[in-house]
């Protein structure tokens, strides 16, 4: 429970349910005074209060949904992941008494929402967080589930997350996530090998730049079989183990609508062929082009070669893009993958002149 400041992995529960029943009491009316920097954790100041109207109507509640966070994570990284934002509340959703990986985060007011909807897919860890908009009643109701299995529900606080798993509705639909970026549909087709799927049946999630997100639909031919296939849930590909979910077709089609399924490698190319030019992921906000420059002290780059991103409002994106002397340069500073800059590791891949112009021309 986090709150004004502090941060309890425990302690008393009717504090934590007093605080709660206030923002529910108050429903969406409690934001409408500017907040307090008393609500944050060591953050810049925040952006004034918006000065638009909603034209009579409330304006919406202002919470967001977390997914894909560390099963170690701690509500100090959460607050961290969304600095310079309000965070008046954060809610660990818990099932059979495990971490699922999700949390909602209530915000000082509706434009944070926006805000926080720019971490998307940026990191905590090793891991990367999808941010997605929420509603009241949604965090309402987790509230009330959390009540529910800390008091001991039909579900028993010693289920094991992947018995949660279990219990989630099948529609022959899987998300994989955790793929190597290398990933291609042979090797999803060998990892289900005990079932019968068609090249057709599996699809690759891309980023706009087209390149793999390591994540991935695949559609079995019932219920049952994508039941049976979570059996195979946290089993590796390569050297990595690869979660399974219960998805469904509308969520499939949602990514094929948004141009985010890899059916074939972007103009011909393979995606993963190394260039002179290398994207980084995950950089400190605070980072420039010295610091980057001192990363790569073992190879020859001048500042016009770094490409720092940056979102339309002028804010960092944590990426860059560093243009090398040659491809073997370039391989070369790959053995750099996952080393750390100041205190992030930082995630290198293979990029191009394509991809660059693109990020830059786009503000990013």
């Amino acid at each position: 429970m986090y709150y004004r400041g502090n941060y309890m992995d425990s302690g008393d529960a009717r504090e934590m349910g007093f605080k709660r029943q206030r923002i529910m009491d108050q429903g969406s009316s409690y934001y409408a005074t500017a907040p307090g920097s008393s609500y944050m954790y060591n953050p810049p100041p925040p952006p004034p209060p918006p000065s638009y109207s909603y034209h009579g109507q409330p304006p919406p509640f202002p919470v967001v949904r977390l997914r894909g966070l560390p099963f170690d994570c701690s509500e100090t990284e959460i607050a961290d992941f969304l600095h310079g934002l309000d965070v008046l509340d954060v809610l660990l959703v818990h099932k059979g008494g495990r971490f699922t990986g999700e949390a909602y985060c209530v915000l000082g007011y509706p434009l944070q929402v926006d805000f926080a909807l720019q971490r998307n897919r940026q990191n905590i860890g090793r891991r990367y967080v999808e941010v997605f908009r929420s509603k009241k009643e949604e965090y309402y109701k987790a509230i009330s589930n959390e009540v529910y299995d800390s008091r001991g529900s039909s579900v028993p606080r010693a289920r094991s997350s992947d018995e949660s798993k279990d219990l989630a509705e099948h529609t022959g639909v899987l998300w994989l996530r955790g793929l190597p970026f290398s990933a291609s549909k042979e090797d999803i087709i060998d990892f289900f090998k005990d079932f019968e799927l068609p090249e057709e049946s599996i699809h690759i999630t891309a980023t706009f730049e087209g390149r793999p997100t390591g994540e991935a639909f695949v559609e079995f031919a019932s219920a049952d079989d994508s039941r049976a296939a979570m059996a195979k849930d946290r089993m590796t590909i390569g050297n990595r183990y690869i979660e399974l979910f219960a998805s469904s077709s509308e969520e499939l089609e949602e990514a094929v609508s948004r141009g985010r399924v890899l059916e074939k490698p972007v103009d011909g190319r393979d995606p993963n062929e190394v260039t002179s030019i290398l994207r980084m992921r995950g950089l400190p906000f605070s980072a420039g082009k010295d610091d980057i420059m001192d990363f790569f002290k073992d190879f020859a780059l001048t500042e016009d070669a770094i490409h720092v991103t940056f979102l339309s409002d002028g804010r960092p994106t944590g990426e860059a893009f560093v243009e090398f002397a040659s491809t073997d340069d370039a391989k070369a500073a790959l053995a750099k993958d996952r080393m750390t800059l100041g205190s992030r590791y930082v995630e290198l891949f293979p990029s191009s002149i394509e991809d660059m112009n693109h990020a830059v021309s786009r503000g990013r």
